[in-house]
């Protein structure tokens, strides 16, 4: 009953809600669909997919899904494996060509493909665009890519750390166990036998006048780009079409659908394999969400300048929704449209949920803010270097006793560290400096630390991250993550 008068008036508080809020915040377009069992309840677009064009939306159009796509990489990662083309638990490293991931901290043939794939690997933060209008900056090879970015900046196994470039490195194995191009992969044995029709890597040759143009903030559209690390987020996909995949991914395809995985190996990439927080864990590709008692959910959620995506898969109610839209920032909209949903088709679940939540925000309200405060063994001076594809810059941090720290990269002034969280033995931090690196320097950044005190050392990695409000133009943000060496040099209190 797909767009129909009953899909609507079920759903009609979702879709009072999506009107509402697309005015109020200037949404170009929403498209939604839910699905259960193997039936599509409801689908719909909402609004313009390229205001220029006066294209309107529709549950067919084309959205950029940004991280949604990495379950949807895993998948054809999954493929290969009941093929008996790679072990999920041998090193990546036997998968890539000549360049190699390199580990500062344990060994790199630890980083199995599994690792890579639930974030644990010891790959951190990474994502990096190139535009077509930019010719001075042009896509580098993956090799080249892996010698600058490749290195593992904590033990593999030992915590979990969020990398886009880590599916840029399953597309590369993709690419080279099967012989064929990732996106020609991804269509021949992922799309196509899953009916995907609306579906694409990029956006492929004849489904030009589908997709959703990407919009800003201030309303503009985003030129055309594209990253090193394509699984991580560059596929297209219509709402209807992820709702395909959906079923498949909860054991009740369509009869036209091919199955393309066994129910074990559906199993194994729903199986958490690392924790990303209190209430959230990774499998291969997908999100778990365990925030009720004797439920889960699978799924994941995308976000980038002009896209925001959520996808939310419950396999035992064999339940799912997708929200798609072309223009940022609309995360918390996306979530109550999931929850006014649920609560008509799951209202049990989502009644534990709404309170489970409820109380978690309580507690976090009433915990009162906790002050930096330095294990006595980080104070002092801590020296070293933060190692860049372009050489090694001389690094300094200064722990004081009254919790400031202060901070210099090379010769440039010291800096005040900001933001500080402390965690165990491990704390993050924001600080002003310029790494100098030709990549780094395409736009205005600060700096931020994500670092580990290991006995007599400091480790960990320093990112640059793009400052947005000082980007000319409509730009993707960038992070380019270096490794950190520190070693306690002496014990003093700096003025």
């Amino acid at each position: 009953m797909a767009e129909t008068q009953q899909g609507r008036e079920l759903f009609h508080q979702a879709r009072e809600r999506i009107q509402r809020e697309m005015i109020e915040r200037g949404i170009p377009s929403i498209t939604i669909a839910v699905a259960q069992g193997n039936e599509i309840l409801w689908e719909e677009g909402f609004g313009w997919a390229d205001r220029e064009r006066r294209i309107a939306a529709t549950p067919h159009t084309l959205y950029s899904l940004a991280s949604i796509s990495k379950p949807i990489t895993a998948t054809a990662l999954l493929v290969l494996k009941e093929r008996e083309l790679l072990d999920l638990d041998s090193p990546i490293n036997d998968y890539l060509g000549d360049s190699k991931l390199h580990a500062w901290s344990g060994d790199a043939g630890e980083a199995t493909v599994r690792r890579v794939a639930d974030h644990t690997s010891g790959l951190p933060l990474h994502y990096q665009f190139f535009y077509r209008d930019e010719p001075a900056y042009q896509l580098p090879s993956m090799d080249e890519t892996i010698q600058r970015y490749g290195h593992l900046v904590t033990p593999p196994g030992e915590r979990f750390m969020y990398s886009n470039l880590g599916y840029g490195l399953i597309n590369e194995v993709i690419e080279r166990l099967s012989g064929k191009s990732y996106a020609a992969f991804m269509r021949e044995e992922v799309f196509l036998p899953l009916g995907m029709l609306r579906a694409s890597i990029n956006v492929g040759p004849g489904l030009e006048p589908y997709q959703a143009q990407r919009y800003g903030s201030n309303g503009m559209p985003y030129p055309l780009y594209e990253s090193n690390h394509p699984g991580a987020g560059e596929v297209y996909c219509s709402a209807h079409d992820l709702m395909r995949f959906s079923m498949f991914h909860y054991k009740q395809p369509l009869p036209d659908q091919k199955k393309i995985l066994s129910d074990e190996a559906l199993d194994e990439m729903h199986a958490p394999s690392s924790r990303q927080s209190e209430f959230m864990r990774y499998g291969i590709g997908w999100r778990i969400y365990d925030d009720v008692k004797d439920h889960y959910i699978i799924g994941h959620s995308g976000g980038m300048d002009g896209v925001s995506t959520l996808l939310r898969i419950v396999p035992a109610a064999g339940v799912a929704v997708a929200t798609l839209t072309n223009t940022n920032g609309n995360k918390d909209l996306q979530e109550q449209v999931i929850a006014d949903i649920f609560s008509v088709l799951l209202p049990d679940y989502a009644q534990k949920r709404a309170q489970g939540i409820n109380q978690q925000q309580q507690e976090q309200k009433d915990e009162p803010e906790a002050e930096f405060r330095p294990d006595p063994h980080l104070l002092g001076q801590w020296s070293g270097h933060v190692h860049t594809y372009e050489g090694d810059i001389p690094f300094t941090l200064w722990f004081k006793e009254d919790g400031d720290v202060h901070a210099q990269l090379g010769t440039q002034l010291k800096a005040l560290v900001n933001e500080l969280v402390l965690k165990d033995q491990s704390f993050t931090g924001t600080m002003v400096g310029d790494i100098g690196t030709a990549d780094a320097s395409r736009y205005p950044h600060h700096l931020w630390l994500d670092l580990i005190q290991r006995e007599a050392s400091i480790t960990g990695a320093l990112i640059t991250a793009t400052i947005k409000e000082k980007t000319p133009g409509n730009r993707l943000a960038q992070a380019l993550s270096h490794r950190v060496e520190l070693k306690k040099s002496k014990i003093e209190e700096v003025s």
